[in-house]
């Protein structure tokens, strides 16, 4: 058993194959996560994922904040990044922003545990930020298991979401229309996206330094 399962409380009350994550500069990625339960569902019911949806509490004091492009967009994301404390779980897919990937660079080096998971073949492409990140030792896997692996949040120290439509590119943030959605304070739904990166992380193949 691996670091994050020995920290879930559900460990032990769970049966599932234990995927062991790869040590990266000493750090071992450490998050609360239950996998979610298999099994059919009776007919004329809504399938329980559209039950959970549907019924997703939001936190009293959960904020808010959303922002376009042209705009704000890029900011917010950047907001994000620099106000984690713990931790930093990523999921891209077209990923060029010098910006965005500095900021996790940075947030790695004051003490953030920052982990990528990116889409395969946008991290092979010459001017992707995923080797960038692997060369400053910042944990990064590839994910093939999809057409593409579309999916661009940020899970922040488990209790803020950042997602939308907006890629982590410098065509994002200054020649598309995108949007940005950051919810703030939700530990439920911060654990709800937690669950999802954690499947996509899973799937993944660590992408070594290049140098």
């Amino acid at each position: 058993m691996n670091a994050i399962d020995r920290q879930s409380p559900c460990a032990h009350r769970r049966q599932r194959t234990v995927h062991r994550l790869a040590l990266v500069s000493g750090v071992w990625l450490a998050v609360v996560l239950h996998p979610a339960p298999v099994g059919a569902q009776p007919a004329g019911r809504a399938s329980q994922a559209e039950t959970s949806a549907a019924q997703l509490p939001t936190s009293s004091a959960a904020e808010i904040s959303a922002a376009f492009t042209p705009g704000e967009a890029l900011p917010l994301v950047l907001d994000t990044i620099r106000g984690a404390r713990d931790t930093l779980f990523v999921a891209a897919y077209s990923f060029t922003s010098k910006p965005v990937a500095t900021a996790l660079r940075d947030a790695q080096r004051r003490g953030v545990k920052v982990f990528v998971v990116i889409d395969a073949a946008e991290a092979t492409k010459g001017y992707s930020a995923a080797q960038f990140l692997a060369n400053e030792q910042v944990p990064v896997r590839t994910n093939a298991r999809y057409a593409l692996q579309h999916n661009k949040f940020i899970v922040a120290d488990g209790t803020t979401v950042q997602t939308g439509s907006f890629n982590y590119t410098s065509s994002a943030a200054s020649r598309n229309a995108e949007n940005v959605l950051v919810v703030r304070n939700d530990p439920t739904l911060g654990a709800q996206y937690a669950r999802e990166w954690r499947r996509l992380w899973d799937e993944g193949v660590v992408m070594p330094p290049a140098y």
